[in-house]
């Protein structure tokens, strides 16, 4: 089997999984070190406050659930904006690079900070250096791509991507656990060597971009003038990447709402961490192994029908998470659910990106990047508190959301290229 891929998406893809990893980690070990007894919290953890009505007590968890939104929030609203003045400039590299530093600098302050404000202070750098990454990396992905190949080399992107941040969660909490460690002579923690291995990820994929990646050439004219974002289309409905931003809102809450409810979940299936893991794992498994053979079957018979095929999927899965009751069954529906979200994603991006006009590749598909983000920090602020409703109202409503989805891309999304190559070998390179 011959593997034909474009050196610099392949290069893209690396760096996008060595920062996965990073950040990942940082997603198992934050909420581990401000729970700790290093950090200095505010005063007002344990006290009791009413906002708009709501009575409810300041809780460390609530704390370490606003630093985590606070890095999404940041990420997703910046995209729209580094993204469209991508577009305006034309240089993509120049936002990698300043983005990983960012993310970089971040990372090296959780060892030298330890008063929770700072530590805030720090993710919102974090976020907006994400925000300066992500757009400008589908942007050069899709405008690297022919649009035979745009769905194949999407997915090829989205499981480097995935296997960084499936991998970084199975070993951060053990590089947590082995530590202190003596490196020279000097005592190393485990939450410090956590952050430096962020702080090394970053720093090899600011050395990938800076050797491998140039801006592509663009023709005079093409630069973005303003935001490319448009609400409605010319016919009066939604336009289509507008609506496949909504769409992969409530795709990506529903899979971002597992997580917060670990210990819930491991006391209703009796059930311990390692389990929990394999069940967290199996949704990223199943996104690694399918993203590349579906992104290259919606470059022959076109992104439509895997959207909605996802689509229909994801809401069953979705809605028996709330439901099932063996350890067994969730890993069943949690992989499923990861079929469903690798059938929508990469499709969805290189319809994104076949729509998308000259010079407008960075402010178009942000829409969907901040739409990823955003349903993942609406997922981890929310889970916590809808549980307390009953343990499927979190299920329950991401699945009415997950409807929600699905009526946009049935009513609002149309195939944009005939469908009518021959049918590939999903797993082969070139889908021969």
């Amino acid at each position: 089997m011959e593997f034909d891929v474009d050196g610099r998406i392949l290069a893209l893809a690396l760096a996008r999984m060595v920062n996965a990893l990073a950040n990942s980690f940082l997603v198992v070990v934050l909420p581990l070190y401000i729970g700790s007894e290093l950090v200095a919290l505010p005063s007002v953890v344990g006290t009791t406050t009413t906002v708009g009505g709501v009575t409810f007590t300041v809780t460390t968890e609530l704390l370490i659930g606003v630093v985590l939104s606070l890095f999404g929030f940041l990420n997703s609203f910046g995209q729209p904006f580094t993204g469209s003045l991508s577009d305006r400039t034309g240089r993509r590299r120049v936002f990698l690079l300043v983005g990983l530093t960012l993310v970089a600098v971040g990372s090296a302050g959780y060892v030298f900070f330890t008063d929770y404000r700072a530590i805030m202070a720090m993710r919102a750098l974090q976020g907006v250096g994400a925000a300066c990454n992500i757009p400008v990396t589908v942007a050069l992905v899709n405008e690297l791509s022919d649009e035979d190949e745009r769905g194949s080399n999407f997915g090829l992107f989205n499981t480097f991507r995935l296997l960084g941040f499936g991998i970084g969660p199975l070993v951060a909490g053990g590089v947590v656990a082995a530590g202190p460690y003596t490196v020279g002579g000097v005592t190393v923690s485990g939450f410090d060597a956590a952050f430096l291995v962020a702080v090394a990820g970053a720093t090899v994929s600011f050395l990938l971009v800076a050797l491998l990646i140039h801006d592509p050439e663009r023709t005079s004219g093409e630069a973005a003038e303003d935001i490319a974002i448009r609400v409605r289309s010319s016919d009066g409905g939604l336009d289509p990447v507008f609506a496949l931003g909504v769409a992969t809102v409530v795709m990506a809450l529903s899979i971002a709402i597992y997580a917060p409810l670990a210990n819930t979940i491991n006391t209703r299936l009796d059930q311990g961490t390692f389990l929990f893991s394999v069940q967290f794992g199996a949704t990223v498994l199943a996104n690694v192994v399918f993203q590349v053979p579906l992104g290259r079957l919606s470059d022959r018979y076109g992104r439509r029908p895997f959207l909605v095929a996802g689509f229909v999927l994801l809401l069953p899965t979705t809605f028996a998470q709330g439901f099932v009751d063996s350890s067994t069954a969730m890993v069943v529906v949690r992989f499923l659910q990861g079929v469903a979200v690798a059938a929508v994603f990469a499709p969805s991006l290189a319809l994104a990106g076949d729509l998308a006009g000259e010079g407008t590749s960075g402010s178009t598909l942000s829409v969907l990047t901040m739409g990823f983000g955003l349903g993942v920090a609406f997922g981890t602020l929310f889970s916590g508190i809808l549980v307390g409703f009953g343990f499927a109202v979190p299920f329950v409503l991401a699945t009415v959301g997950g409807c929600v989805g699905l009526a946009l891309v049935v009513t609002q999304v149309s195939e944009t290229v005939e469908a009518a190559r021959p049918f590939p070998n999903p797993f082969s390179a070139r889908g021969d």
